[in-house]
Formats: C-alpha cells, structure tokens, sequence
C-alpha cells in the first residue's frame, strides 16, 4: 500500500500541478489588478463588521473555520519538511504561493459565495467547488458535465478530508505527543478520537463556535513564542534572509543546483498549509452570511496571508536563526546530507522535533512540550474543519436523497450516512495516530493534490463570475454604499439563492 500511495503522488504531484498553480495565481493577480494587495483595508474592515444570522456564521466565524483547516500540521511539522527537502530556498516559495494563492482563494471563495445553497436538513448555507461546479452550468447545455465534475470532485473531497488528511494531523500530534511526554500513539489516538467527537456531532454552529474561540488564540500564541526566540537570535536574522533568498534561487553554495527542488517543496508545502486552489476554504467561504460574495472572497484572502506570511514564516525563522535544520539530496532521509545548521542533536525525524529543538536552544527543554501543545491545538481544529467539508460534499453527494426517511430507521438518509461520516474520521484519525509518518504525509499529498487538480482547473473556467462580482463589488464601493449582489444584472445565471435574495430584496427593500 504504502508503494502505491508513493506511486500515485508522483503522477499527481508532479510539476505539470506545480505550474498550474503558479500560473493560475500569476494569472488571476493580473486579471484582478493584484487584488491581495489593493483590498487590504477591506479584508480588514470586513473582518470587524462583517454580518451574521441564524443561517449563516459571520465574516470572522467563516474566517476561522477556514483557519482552522489551513493552520494546521504543514505549519510547522509541514515546513521543517519542506526546508529539509527543498533547502531554505523552500520557505521563499511558500511566499510567494501565498502572495499568488490570495488571488486564487479570492476567486475560489467567491465562487464558493456565489453558488452556495441551504442545507435541506438543517437550513444552513453549504457551498463549495462542487456545488459551483455544477450551479455554474446547471441552465446551459454543459449542465450535465457541470454536474459529474461536481460529484466527481464531492467524492474526492469526502475521500481526501474524511480519510486521507486527517491521517496526517493526527500523526504529527501522537508524534510530537510522544516525544515531549512519552505518550503512546494508541492512547493518544484515543483522547484525540474523545474530544473530536464531541466537537463534530454539535454540527457547523459548534464548530464555528470552537473556531473562533480557539483558532486565534493559538496563532497569537505560536507566533509571540516564535518571535521570542527569534529575538534571542537577532542578530542571525539578517542572516536567514540572505540564506533564504540564495537557496531559492540556487546562489547558495553547497545546495546551489536544488532549485527545482525549492520550487517544488516550496509550493507543494505553500499549498497543504495554506490551500489556496486546494478548494477546502470556498467551504468554510459559502457558510458565512454576506450582503455580497465578494466580501467574503476578500476575508478568505486575507487567511492566505495569516497562514503563510505570519505562521509558517515563524516557524521557518524558528528554525533557520537556531540552525535546527538539515538539507537532504533527495526526498527522505536515506538521502546525503548537504546542509546542516549544526544545531540539531541525534538524528531526528523530519518533522516537530525541528521546531523542538529549535525552541530548545532559547527554552532549555521546554521545546518538546510548546510544539506539541501547539500542535495539539492546530492539528485538531484542522481535523475539525476536514470533517465539516467533508459533511458539506456529502450533502451534495446526496442531493435531494438526504431527505428521505430510510424504512425501520425513522431518520433521514442524510442524518444517517452522516453519522457514518462521523464514525469514518474517527477511525482515520485513529488509524493516522499510530501509522508511520511517512505513510500519513503520503495519504495527506495525495488528498491534497487530487483536490487542487480538480479544483484549480475548474475555477480556470468558472472566473468570470468571481471577477464580475469584483467589479461590481468595487463599483458599489466607489459610489460609498454597502454592496448588494444581484447576479441577474451581471449575467450570472445559477445563483439561485442570490436570485431569491435579490428578488425579495426589490420587492420589500425594509425586510431583505
């Protein structure tokens, strides 16, 4: 098994996916004007002031749900990885996915806004790639196509985000667990399992709820921490920098010609922390209430650059300014070393104990307990956000069948087969706890890639609908109003919730 992941990760990630995702985001920068930078102010007013209803969670609650699964194991175990396999070079072009990647989640997550729609069972808005997939083309004679990539992607994503990824954070917290406190993975497996269950069965309010209270706190902390160390290494700051910026682009001696492998690791772990084009944050994006898409596109975003700019980049200077790193000629630790910053003892597994040891070097023996607890929180809220984007390509899977009351059960099939979705990442979260860590990274890439494949694609050719929706945004914004979307005047077709909305809104102006 563990030869047939490695071989399907070759052909999904291989540099045909690296480059679209460059170029998707160099292309929907220029097209939207760079965005991600111009809308700054916005992103963070709409943080502040966003709105909020019992359908629908606010701007910041959708903001850390979609923290919750970007924050997670690949930024701190995710980048000691890529930094050991692509050299320091990697951390620059996780840098600059993130730049590009904020124009991507700008569109994806518009999309995601766009198209979204109300849960049957609950009332909720539930939206994401498959459901825009499949409303974009649903009045056109490619309705049919629009749909099986929709499914096509909803089982991918119920496979990726129930299954596969979760495999990969509960790995690094039985890891980083044990190697702190001695904790076995079984028992750890078991508290992990405990406490998710009763998070995930409370639905997308508890969720949200837990997001919001947890997701900030633990970043804030993260990050002061790192930059305490980094300070007690300041003057190997400027250092870093250097160091960085010749790795990347191969002007550093000894790993000059890891270039492609800079690039490689660089953008490969810039899109598992970060996930613009991944296709997981138009979720969390389609649950948030908004007077128009755009809003939340623009708060979506901003995540990008929080996840990447702020949290991985202290975990890379945490490394990097301690020397807590080695640089491998190939892609596992079999591999020559060809960097060392000398700081690290033994041999260590690629992953936590870098981050470990590099606190170590500033809090003697306190490394181990800080990166696990931090992990503890990042890896769970993670897994929290999987199990809702994998219940939300569920209920698309479901269609109109989650409804229907299974005889002898008196429930409907969607609460049913809900339930089972619940039992499933249970057991992969088990299962990931104790499986090697080389096994679970392989199971979480290939999630990863498969969704982005499908993902990225696709908005190529949906777009235009996230940047009318811009250049509407931005033209009510000129004239100094709060926006209102009306997709029928923009020649949107298929948003139906935003066609009922705008309808009810011309009818009585005072209700809607």
């Amino acid at each position: 098994m563990s030869e047939l992941i490695a071989t399907l990760n070759t052909y999904v990630w291989s540099p045909p996916l690296v480059f679209l995702c460059l170029g998707a985001g160099v292309y929907f920068s220029i097209r939207s004007r760079f965005v991600q930078v111009r809308q700054i102010p916005t992103m963070i007013k709409q943080l502040v002031g966003g709105e909020k209803s019992d359908d629908g969670v606010s701007s910041f609650q959708a903001l850390a749900i979609s923290l919750a699964g970007r924050v997670g194991t690949g930024n701190i175990a995710g980048v000691a990885t890529a930094i050991a396999f692509g050299g320091p070079g990697a951390l620059f072009w996780m840098w600059v996915m993130a730049f590009l990647g904020a124009s991507t989640s700008f569109v994806e997550c518009t999309l995601g806004q766009i198209y979204k729609e109300r849960d049957r069972l609950t009332g909720e808005y539930r939206g994401g790639p498959a459901y825009y997939f499949s409303r974009a083309w649903a009045h056109t004679r490619f309705a049919l196509a629009g749909r099986v990539y929709g499914l096509a992607f909803a089982a991918v994503t119920v496979l990726a985000c129930g299954l596969l990824m979760p495999m990969v954070q509960a790995n690094s917290m039985a890891v980083a667990m044990d190697g702190a406190w001695g904790v076995q993975p079984w028992v750890a497996a078991v508290g992990i399992v405990i406490v998710l269950a009763f998070v995930i069965i409370g639905g997308v309010k508890r969720i949200a709820t837990f997001a919001t209270v947890v997701v900030p706190f633990m970043a804030i902390v993260y990050i002061a921490a790192a930059l305490i160390v980094m300070a007690f290494n300041a003057s190997a700051v400027p250092e870093v920098f250097k160091l960085v910026i010749a790795s990347a682009f191969g002007l550093e001696a000894g790993i000059g010609g890891a270039v492609g492998a800079a690039i490689m690791w660089g953008v490969k772990r810039g899109i598992y922390s970060n996930e613009a084009g991944q296709g997981t944050g138009p979720h969390a994006a389609a649950a948030a209430e908004v007077s128009h898409p755009a809003k939340q596109g623009l708060v979506q975003a901003f995540a990008v650059y929080v996840d990447t700019l702020f949290v991985c980049s202290a975990t890379g200077f945490l490394i990097l300014s301690t020397g807590a790193y080695r640089v491998f000629d190939g892609d596992d630790q079999t591999a020559p070393v060809i960097a060392d910053g000398g700081a690290l003892t033994g041999d260590p597994t690629v992953g936590p104990a870098y981050p470990q040891q590099g606190f170590d070097t500033v809090f003697n023996g306190a490394g181990a307990s800080f990166i696990a607890i931090s992990l503890a929180f990042f890896c769970f809220t993670t897994i929290v956000a999987y199990y809702y984007m994998a219940e939300t390509n569920l209920r698309f899977l479901l269609g109109r069948a989650a409804t229907f009351v299974i005889p002898g059960l008196n429930s409907p099939l969607g609460r049913t087969l809900t339930i089972l979705l619940q039992a499933l990442i249970l057991v992969s979260v088990a299962m990931g706890a104790v499986s090697e860590a080389k096994d679970a990274w392989a199971m979480g890439d290939l999630g990863v890639g498969l969704m982005a494949w499908l993902n990225v694609l696709g908005i190529l050719v949906l777009q235009n609908a996230a940047f009318a929706a811009l250049r509407d945004f931005e033209r009510q914004q000129k004239l100094g109003i709060d926006p209102q979307f009306d997709p029928a005047g923009l020649g949107i077709v298929g948003a139906d919730f935003w066609d009922k909305r705008a309808e009810e809104r011309r009818t009585d102006p005072v209700d809607a």
